[in-house]
């Protein structure tokens, strides 16, 4: 085994586990998303960011320290659970309040995302993660953009299932990297 694999394998299961989860919580949103935010759809929007938060935990404790951009980890979970605090709050209020607090967590969690992609260039695959943030930015913009009109949270579906497909396209990268540096 090579010094990639073990530094890429937990990482792309990581990758794969985030998809499924991204997948699955969209397609419940999606279903329960109504013109009011009904409890699933709140209890949805705050297991979110805390799946974020568990999964960023994950990452920094199962990855090699020369692989792990440690602080900006620690950055992601704060950022995690300062959106889910504000998204407890947010949907007592109403979809607007809920749309700024989503953009704002997509805005600075998708910036963490690709300084921590571009660090992790070498460990190959990482050129979706890189994307996805810059794409999670422009993301937030357009949520807040939304909160001053009729917006609605079944938005927030498509960019789960986005983000996604981006995790599986990095894990499917990764796998490769991995064989080829065997």
């Amino acid at each position: 085994m090579t010094e990639t694999q073990p530094a890429t394998s937990p990482l792309r299961t990581l990758y794969l586990v985030r998809f499924g989860f991204a997948i699955a919580w969209a397609a419940l949103l999606f279903l329960s998303s109504t013109a009011t935010l009904s409890l699933l759809t709140a209890v949805l929007l705050v297991v979110y960011p805390l799946f974020d938060l568990a999964a960023a935990v994950v990452d920094r404790r199962s990855s090699r320290p020369a692989t792990t951009p440690s602080t900006l980890l620690v950055v992601n979970m704060v950022l995690s659970l300062l959106a889910a605090i504000g998204l407890l709050l947010a949907v007592r209020t109403g979809t607007s309040s809920v749309l700024i607090v989503w953009g704002l967590w997509a805005i600075t969690a998708g910036a963490v995302q690709l300084v921590v992609g571009l660090r992790r260039r070498a460990l190959g695959g990482q050129w979706a993660m890189i994307a996805s943030g810059g794409i999670s930015v422009l993301a937030g913009a357009s949520f807040i953009a939304q909160s001053g009109g009729p917006g609605s949270v079944a938005g927030l579906a498509g960019y789960a299932v986005l983000g996604g497909i981006f995790f599986l396209v990095s894990a499917l990268r990764l796998r490769r990297a991995a064989g080829r540096a065997a």
